[in-house]
């Protein structure tokens, strides 16, 4: 009966008003007035277009983070993950390797990382924060012992073509924008249009059921961790596309928090089956323009970690609200 009564007040909740990705972008709109109003330079062309730059470089790894949590998991992983397979892919183009080659491999490198976790996760069953941070950890590590021995390794000259993942098209669009757009339709039609899709919301909505209908929940797992490495490793390839080199320190930095913020705030919930790509695009545009005013604002590094805290506090506690656990909900481990 409590059950019950829990499933139908999430029910009710999640009727009586607008989507949580349609109240942040309300917002979203609230905050760029407000700072267009009293923030010098912040509509400068230069500005937005380094704004549209960053927002989709995190845009498309919150796509990736999008999918694991959809399925009810988390993966601590992806920028280790991303930074690594792409300081491995440009050190064998370095070293004389064809480029689509090199980044082939950087490619299923993260992907085999991310099925790996899926494994750990799924068939070893080991909580997914606790694989992911490791296997994270693990990742550097071997990378800095056995390949990448600095924390920077610079692209050489003479790869006019991957730089113009970074660059600009005609009119002064960023590239980078292209290609989150790219991103976030397929997989928006992977999601809503594929059977594979709609097995990832069941899968996170109630894995028990999805289990006993006759899904491999298993697989699945897999399949989502290697998603969310694969889309991560994009981002990483236009990260060297647009400052020519990987540092190896943003796998040490807040910005997987920044990632799941995004995903959280946007709208896909924690509690799995939840979330799309608007809600991906949403959260992106906010935290995008929060992140700008503030370095604009010449803020330090402790105010900026102390205002995203408690962003994603505020976002965890209304993902909490909007869909609050049950019995039901509760039946896959954390």
């Amino acid at each position: 009966m409590s059950s019950e009564i829990a499933a139908g007040s999430r029910q009710q909740r999640a009727r009586s008003g607008p989507s949580q990705a349609t109240i942040v972008l309300g917002v979203t709109v609230v905050l760029l007035a407000v700072l267009s109003a009293v923030l010098p330079g912040f509509v400068t062309l230069g500005n937005l277009f380094t704004l549209a730059r960053n927002i989709s470089i995190l845009g498309i790894l919150a796509l990736g983070m999008a999918v694991v949590v959809i399925g009810r998991g988390i993966d601590l992983s992806q920028i280790a993950t991303l930074a690594c397979s792409a300081a491995i892919a440009v050190t064998l183009i370095n070293a004389g390797w064809p480029a689509p080659a090199a980044i082939g491999i950087g490619l299923l490198l993260s992907i085999a990382i991310g099925v790996a976790n899926g494994f750990l996760v799924s068939v070893v069953e080991i909580p997914a924060l606790f694989t992911t941070l490791a296997s994270g950890l693990l990742v550097l590590g071997v990378t800095r012992a056995l390949v990448v021995p600095h924390y920077q390794v610079f692209l050489q000259p003479g790869h006019d073509w991957l730089l113009k993942l970074g660059g600009t098209v005609a009119g002064g669009l960023p590239v980078p924008v292209i290609a989150f757009a790219i991103c976030a339709l397929a997989l928006h039609l992977f999601l809503s249009r594929t059977v594979l899709g709609r097995f990832i919301y069941a899968h996170g909505d109630n894995a028990q059921a999805a289990r006993l209908s006759g899904m491999a929940t298993r697989p699945l797992t897999m399949l989502e961790y290697g998603i969310c490495s694969a889309i991560g490793y994009v981002g990483g390839v236009i990260m060297v596309g647009s400052t020519s080199l990987m540092h190896l320190q943003v796998a040490e930095s807040t910005m997987i928090f920044d990632v799941i913020l995004v995903v959280v705030l946007g709208g896909v919930s924690l509690v799995g089956g939840r979330g799309n790509v608007a809600s991906v695009i949403a959260g992106t545009l906010l935290i995008g323009v929060l992140l700008n005013a503030m370095t604009i604002m010449n803020l330090d590094i402790q105010t900026q970690d102390m205002i995203k805290g408690a962003v994603l506090l505020l976002a965890i506690a209304l993902d909490s609200y909007i869909h609050p656990r049950d019995e039901e909900t509760a039946k896959q481990g954390d």
